[in-house]
């Protein structure tokens, strides 16, 4: 009986840490760059004398799917999605080297480039500051290249490479701002492999039917559960009752 418990007990919380999951990206469905996340559960056995045949079911390392999104025209030239596999670098709000897919960039009013939530775009030598009354160029590498929009318009100055990276899902890790990083927390060096497509954007890739499907077995499961334990407390009161009777 106590078995039981414990199964249903663990089961029905990762089922809902799974829906929980789900539902955050069934939520962010339209939202360019975005990877879904993945969700992994492993029986673990209790410890202690006398507990081995109990069993906890504990979420393990959390994953990200990193396939590729629908990517769409927008024709803007600060707008850009990158090849398959590839990982745009910025900096995180906690300072540190994060990456993303989401590659709607933006000037600030100080030059600097960013994304378009803010965050400073990391390039080869570190952040890319763009000269004001700029004609900006990126190429199929990342370099950036400006140009001033009156007098010499024909001169061509290079200030920058958009850092561009890859990494084995195995080896990312998905904040809770959204933004990838490094198990080991070290950056990434620039993959010279990567290529970028100017005028263009990657839609998430979270598939919809399956998420909506996973959320509707997500909620069976909890459902399922919550009747085992509702079943091991029927049959824990009939024990107590026979035992009395029997006293």
């Amino acid at each position: 009986m106590d078995r039981i418990i414990y199964t249903a007990m663990t089961g029905a919380k990762q089922a809902l840490a799974r829906q929980d999951t789900l539902a955050h990206n069934l939520a962010n469905a339209n939202t360019v760059g975005f990877r879904a996340s993945l969700t992994a559960f492993r029986a673990v056995p209790v410890r202690g004398v006398g507990e081995g045949t109990r069993v906890f079911s504990l979420e393990s390392t959390p994953g990200v799917d990193l396939s590729a999104g629908p990517v769409q025209q927008t024709g803007r030239e600060l707008d850009v999605s990158l090849s398959e596999g590839g990982l745009l670098a910025v900096e995180g709000r906690d300072g540190r080297e994060a990456y993303t897919r989401a590659g709607s960039l933006q000037v600030d009013a100080e030059g600097m480039l960013r994304t378009n939530t803010g965050l400073l775009v990391i390039g080869d030598g570190g952040p890319i500051t763009i000269p004001p009354e700029s004609r900006i160029a990126i190429g199929d590498d990342g370099t950036i290249s400006v140009s001033p929009l009156t007098g010499a318009q024909e001169t061509t100055t290079i200030v920058g490479r958009l850092k561009l990276v890859k990494a084995d899902a195995a080896d990312i890790v998905k904040g809770d701002d959204g933004l990838l990083r490094t198990l080991s927390g070290e950056p990434l060096p620039l993959d010279e492999t990567v290529r970028v497509m100017t005028g263009t954007l990657e839609g998430s890739n979270v598939n919809v039917v399956d998420a909506m499907i996973g959320m509707i077995a997500a909620a069976r499961q909890f459902d399922m559960q919550m009747r085992v334990l509702q079943k091991a407390d029927e049959d824990a009161r009939t024990a107590q009752q026979l035992l009395n009777v029997n006293g």
